[in-house]
């Protein structure tokens, strides 16, 4: 689009010029705004449709708040384009998810504007429980700190996690001013709407009303006859009064939250109405606003889960640009989604369980085959084990797929819930490894070396399609307790991906190449690189397929330790505590003592950038492993 045409938006490089307009302007901002997200990601591929659905809360948000001294916390942080836009980094938007160039989310690393870490899902409401507590602690010593509002942003999918519950338990108990915003696209938190209703809402958010409120709540505060159970107590029956007229009740008012709502979410004058109203309001305070993802770009309203991060796209028709996979590998997430299908269709007692992720990880090929037998339990990965440690315990065979960065908050459900009791659950840890532009809070690298340490789990990689197939067959057989299946995202290396499903014994690795200079040990895709570079070097290079991390094929060590001086590991994972350092402690323990040389993620967090990019960051694509092969 001619930045002509986006006259107002070229105007406002930070929020204090966005406060300059007058609010019968914010519409045309927002639909500025909406435009420049959609010409920027049609062209740089990123998500997409959950931050035009907030438009109009970001532009209302920054009219009202005065960020970064207000804190406006985000979750999910794929919703915050439009924040991005505004908050100075317009010009360098077009780098976005580039090596170097914006992260993929909101970071107080990248801005000032950006109050937290927000990759992960459900956390806003803690974290900005914390500041809203830091703020008011601080104001006294501080002048800086006084008259800071904190804001937490919590939606598409994000209320479903279990933390932001222990975040709104919390502020029910906690003195706090928090606004907490619901933005509700596809939920079901609502309310009737109707005359008394609507009654209610005016009521509830007028400024007089409220001020009146404020002032006898302190009155009788300061008189003795207001202490803080008594004022829970108001709260409790003036909430009873709206649930009774309204016929509905709501978790938020059950838990002492003054609730206000829903209310469009793309009314941007009357949002910055509302807030205006509920901003200096004492006490924690939902707002509930009811938003379409996708909203302004009719192919994104019609199928907001494709047109959720969609690639790159032609703005005017619509249509995207789609790779011709014919005669390519297809994805291990493919190969999954149809063996698990497979798989369940011979064994009754397979079942399917995803934390909102059916399509990503491709259990909706199941779920549209057998839906009684795959359970979408929402962003909720720590529930996600525990229901299927419970299915378990009771003879159904529960394959749990979660990506490998997000299973980092079910570590504790792992071990508790499964590993204790050797659960007969495969967990299927998508993602694993690097994972290219969305960057630090999303690569797959701790789950090897995090898990390693737990007794009773089986852990494997396979390094191709085959492997996989196999892999969750032998998984799913008798006796074979809680197995641990990675995968990396993206295409395999098999064309012809299909083979018959045959047992691995557990424990066993392979021995593809032989040789008498180095031993080369890899786990996982890697090993399919791997067998290409060592056949164009000259030096006599063996290549073991490692398979299973836990527990080591220790004939084959034996071998390896017996025969090679010199030893390479190679793993898609951190080398603190992976692979490599697994294989160096068997060395020692069984006294072999080659030089061993770990490829691995370093001791540090990857940034984003390609998948190529980052394997050279880190030491581990093909040149870097040709160089230490020489």
């Amino acid at each position: 689009m001619d930045s002509k045409e986006l006259k107002l938006l070229n105007s406002i490089k930070y929020p204090s010029d966005l406060r300059k307009l007058k609010v019968e302007e914010l519409p045309e901002v927002c639909r500025e705004l909406r435009e420049d997200i959609i010409q920027e990601v049609s062209v740089n591929p990123g998500h997409f449709a959950s931050s035009l659905g907030v438009v109009e809360l970001t532009v209302a948000l920054h009219y009202v708040f005065e960020a970064p001294h207000d804190r406006i916390v985000w979750d999910v942080g794929h919703q915050a384009y439009g924040h991005k836009i505004l908050t100075g980094r317009r010009e360098q938007f077009c780098t976005n998810r580039k090596l170097h160039g914006i992260r993929p989310f909101p970071t107080p690393v990248e801005s000032e504007y950006d109050t937290f870490t927000c990759g992960h899902a459900s956390n806003s409401i803690s974290a900005a429980l914390g500041m809203a507590v830091a703020a008011e602690r601080l104001a006294a010593d501080d002048p800086s700190e006084k008259n800071r509002h904190v804001v937490a942003v919590i939606g598409d999918g994000a209320m479903s996690g279990g933390l932001a519950f222990e975040g709104l338990n919390n502020a029910s108990s906690t003195p706090n001013n928090l606004l907490i915003i619901l933005n509700d696209n596809d939920m079901s938190i609502d309310r009737a709407v109707g005359g008394m209703e609507q009654y209610l809402l005016k009521l509830d958010t007028n400024a007089t009303y409220n001020k009146l409120r404020f002032k006898a709540s302190r009155w009788l505060h300061s008189k003795g006859y207001l202490n803080d159970d008594r004022r829970k107590g108001i709260i409790r029956l003036n909430n009873a009064l709206k649930s009774a007229l309204s016929h509905q009740q709501n978790i938020f008012e059950g838990m002492n939250i003054r609730y206000f709502g829903p209310f469009d979410g793309h009314d941007v004058t009357n949002i910055v109405r509302v807030l205006n109203q509920l901003k200096d309001m004492k006490g924690p305070k939902l707002l509930h606003l009811h938003t379409v993802k996708g909203k302004g770009y009719k192919p994104a309203e019609a199928q907001a889960t494709i047109w959720h991060a969609p690639g790159m796209f032609d703005p005017v028709t619509g249509l995207r640009k789609v790779q011709n996979t014919e005669n390519l590998p297809p994805n291990f997430q493919e190969v999954f989604g149809q063996t698990l299908l497979e798989l369940a269709q011979q064994n009754s007692r397979i079942v399917g369980v995803t934390p909102a992720m059916p399509s990503g990880c491709s259990m909706n090929i199941m779920m549209k085959a057998i839906p009684e037998r795959v359970f979408d339990v929402g962003i909720a990965e720590g529930h996600a084990i525990t229901f299927s440690g419970g299915m378990a315990k009771d003879g159904l065979i529960p394959f749990c797929n979660i990506y490998s960065s997000f299973s980092q908050r079910a570590y504790d459900n792992i071990i508790h819930d499964l590993a204790i009791l050797n659960l007969p659950v495969v967990i299927c840890l998508d993602r694993a490894g690097l994972v290219g532009p969305d960057g630090p809070t999303h690569h797959g690298a701790f789950d090897m070396a995090a898990l390693r340490a737990v007794p009773n789990l089986t852990i494997a990689s396979p390094m191709d399609e085959h492997e996989l197939r196999k892999l969750m067959y032998t998984a799913q057989l008798p006796g074979k307790g809680t197995f641990v299946i990675r995968y990396p995202r993206g295409r395999g290396s098999l064309v012809d991906w299909k083979c018959p499903l045959e047992e691995i014994p557990v424990g066993t690795g392979r021995k593809l190449h032989d040789g008498t200079d180095v031993a080369v040990l890899t786990i996982g895709p890697i090993g399919v690189e791997v067998e290409k570079i060592i056949k164009d070097l000259p030096k006599s290079i063996a290549h073991y397929d490692i398979r299973f991390l836990k527990p080591l094929d220790e004939t084959l060590l034996q071998e390896i330790g017996s025969k090679f001086k010199h030893i390479i590991t190679i793993e898609d994972g951190v080398r603190n505590g992976g692979m490599g350092s697994a294989v160096l402690e068997w060395m020692n323990d069984h006294n072999f003592f080659p030089k061993v040389t770990r490829l691995g993620m370093p001791d540090a967090f990857v940034e984003h950038g390609t998948i190529e990019e980052l394997k050279r960051i880190c030491g581990y694509d093909n040149e870097s492993i040709i160089q230490n092969l020489k």
